[in-house]
């Protein structure tokens, strides 16, 4: 190995192990490990331009091991990102550029949010299913107009959680062979060695999933990676992991190795000594030397090249090929929507019987594909259930490039890959299974939302309704859970012309995540001029008669149409009673206090009915509100019983607002 080789990794090295031990607070061992991989990435394969993170058809790179961080800031500062030295000096500390785990809203040059294991992996995964997906859209047989690699450290605790089997399984299955990941085999975690608790063969667990598995290679040793990404990319049909075995904490005197070096400074005594071996001076801290700076500054050189052959071949395909597929290749790269998607967004007639929300949504989709085919997602094998199969498309495959991505089950993941393909840019994913599976999906779902990327999150069979499934496939606390993770939206539609609106605002939304949570029961269907307001999250279904209320129903989805029932026989008694259907906390909490009270009539009883917990109804309905709610699990039984059986009938609903306004 060269001597600028070696002093830029040793840089890396003691600048990760400098920023844990000035925050007092962080993980070095993991990036002093793994220096020479990333270095071999960055430096040899990475197509990437410091001075245009951003562009198109870059690779990407993913840090799984999010708590390694200081890795990626070193990069992020040596290849010439913006990341200064201060910035590096700020590590952890209250609103610097440099978090504990990584943030891609936070940091530039950082493409995803990780720390949560096994997250990042499955991001990647995203990140290859859009690229397949675009790449047989939009290349001829002349152009390779998209064209990029995903690139990952993974670690043992990314192996470790559940999820990245179930990813590493899909695209195995679907031949990604963009997608490069190399495993930092280092034997240790936070309570010592994996002897006690992993101890398979990952590369036979892989080679199994249909993967591509090189290694062990030495980890340290850059030209050994180096190879080794080169075999993986000389592979078009598989996958690849490499898996490099490591030191933890290498170059540290004493405590490479350990555990003890996983999650806790060096101390300034191993510190001092550690860069006393690798002839590094004491003083100043965060040195970088010149000749390091210089080495490192080939990329700011090398990014405008790759930028700029791009362009010259972009230009070239732009003559060659048809300008409607340039003009449709241009749009999804700028992110911008076409000028009549909305036209896809049907009105449904007022219909007694009416429709499941979640058949509306089926027919939604349908026909929103038709004026926006950036749509790319599909279920966790359900979907003759939650009937969001694309019909004028056919399946996603190592193949084919239909829109329907057909994951298996594997919640966890399929939420995962669908923040990647977020992150990636060129689709608007969608996913959807049941809502009582919402919990398998929590942590990617809340991701989308830190990082503020558009994901549709489809769970339908969203409540009791569910009926003879039973409690187990009963949602009851899933919805106040989804409605407590900050900056997603969660909508409840009462019937199909609510599920349009909520399908409208999930596209126009493009700073996070919608949550549509669909009933598996036929719902009435209203009049669309009477639900023109529900874009504002909560409106008026019903008023009182003389426009004078005793109380306010508020209500949700299927136990819209009980409210109004219930408003009839409340008027029989001649108590007046205003309806309102609140398809969208969260966005009824966007508009201003003028309007927020000309619906709930501040003063005035009120009772909330929703087939879900009572978890957070009292912001609307006050202390002394009254609750048609469920904060017991269900029972299995017909679907009418079950639901005259928990209270969600007229009478009870007659019976609680008697109790409210007395």
């Amino acid at each position: 190995m060269s001597d600028i080789i070696e002093q830029s990794l040793n840089t890396i090295r003691i600048l990760s192990a400098e920023m844990v031990q000035k925050a007092n607070s962080g993980h070095p061992g993991m990036p002093m490990g793994a220096a020479a991989m990333a270095y071999a990435i960055w430096m040899r394969h990475l197509r990437h331009n410091p001075a245009n993170p951003d562009w198109p058809n870059r690779d990407r790179f993913i840090l799984s091991p999010g708590h390694g961080s200081p890795l990626i800031y070193s990069m992020l500062h040596l290849t010439g990102y913006g990341l200064s030295i201060e910035d590096i000096k700020n590590f952890r500390q209250w609103d610097s550029l440099t978090p504990g785990h990584p943030e891609s809203e936070i940091t530039r040059g950082v493409e995803v949010c990780t720390g949560p294991l096994g997250q990042g992996f499955c991001n990647g995964v995203g990140f290859a299913i859009a690229e397949r997906h675009l790449a047989e859209l939009f290349n001829t047989d002349k152009h390779k107009i998209v064209d990029h690699y995903t690139y990952a450290i993974v670690s043992d605790g990314d192996l470790q959680e559940g999820l990245t089997g179930e990813a590493a399984s899909y695209a195995g299955t679907q031949k990604l062979s963009k997608l490069i990941y190399l495993y930092d085999d280092n034997d240790i975690s936070i309570e010592g060695s994996t002897d006690v608790t992993f101890r398979e063969d990952v590369g036979a667990r892989f080679k199994a999933y249909g993967w591509q598995v090189i290694g062990p290679v030495d980890g340290h040793d850059v030209e050994a990676v180096d190879k080794a990404i080169q075999e993986a990319k000389a592979n078009t049909e598989q996958p690849a992991l490499i898996i490099c075995r490591t030191t933890i904490g290498y170059g540290a005197p004493t405590k490479a190795g350990s555990h003890g070096i996983h999650g806790a400074p060096l101390g300034a005594e191993e510190l001092v000594a550690m860069k006393k071996a690798m002839g590094w001076p004491a003083e100043p801290g965060f040195f970088v030397p010149e000749e390091v700076s210089k080495h490192f500054s080939a990329c700011l050189e090398k990014g405008p090249q790759f930028e700029a052959a791009w362009l010259k071949a972009k230009a070239a395909y732009e003559k060659d090929v048809d300008a409607n597929l340039v003009s449709e290749l241009n749009r999804r790269l700028s992110g911008k929507l076409p000028a009549d998607w909305e036209q896809g967004i049907p009105t449904f007639e007022a219909d007694a019987k009416g429709i499941a929300s979640r058949s509306a949504g089926g027919q939604i989709i349908n026909s929103l594909f038709k004026t926006l085919p950036d749509l790319l997602g599909g279920s966790a094998d359900l979907a003759p259930s939650t009937n969001t199969w694309i019909k004028a498309s056919g399946s996603f495959g190592w193949d084919k490039c239909g829109h329907n991505l057909q994951f298996g089950i594997r919640e966890h993941s399929m939420g995962a890959m669908a923040v990647g393909m977020a992150h990636h840019g060129g689709v608007i994913p969608f996913t959807a299974t049941f809502m009582v599976f919402a919990d398998y999906m929590r942590a990617p779902i809340r991701l989308a939302s830190l990082a503020k990327k558009r994901v549709v999150f489809i769970f339908t069979h969203d409540s009791i309704g569910v009926g003879e499934d039973g409690p187990t496939h009963q949602p009851v606390e899933q919805i106040a859970s989804l409605r407590a993770i900050p900056g997603v939206r969660v909508f409840r539609p009462a019937d199909a012309n609510e599920t349009a609106m909520a399908w409208r605002q999930a596209i126009k939304r493009t700073d996070g995540p919608t949550v549509l949570a669909l009933s598996r029961q036929n719902l009435p269907t209203l009049d669309p001029e009477l639900t023109a307001n529900s874009d504002k999250g909560a409106y008026i279904v019903l008023e009182a008669e003389g426009g004078k209320a005793d109380v306010v129903l508020v209500a949700t989805g299927s136990e819209v149409h009980l409210a109004l029932n219930s408003a009839k026989k409340l008027a029989e008694d001649g108590v007046k009673a205003r309806v309102v259907s609140m398809p969208c906390w969260e966005v009824f909490d966007e508009q201003d206090k003028k309007y927020r009270d000309s619906v709930l009539l501040p003063g005035t009883p009120k009772v909330a009915v929703e087939a879900g917990c009572s978890m957070g109804w009292h912001r609307y309905i006050g202390e002394n509100g009254g609750l048609v709610t469920i904060d017991r699990f269900g029972k299995s039984g017909p679907l009418a019983e079950v639901m005259k059986n928990f209270g969600f009938n007229v009478e009870n609903v007659v019976k609680t607002v008697q109790q409210v306004i007395r």
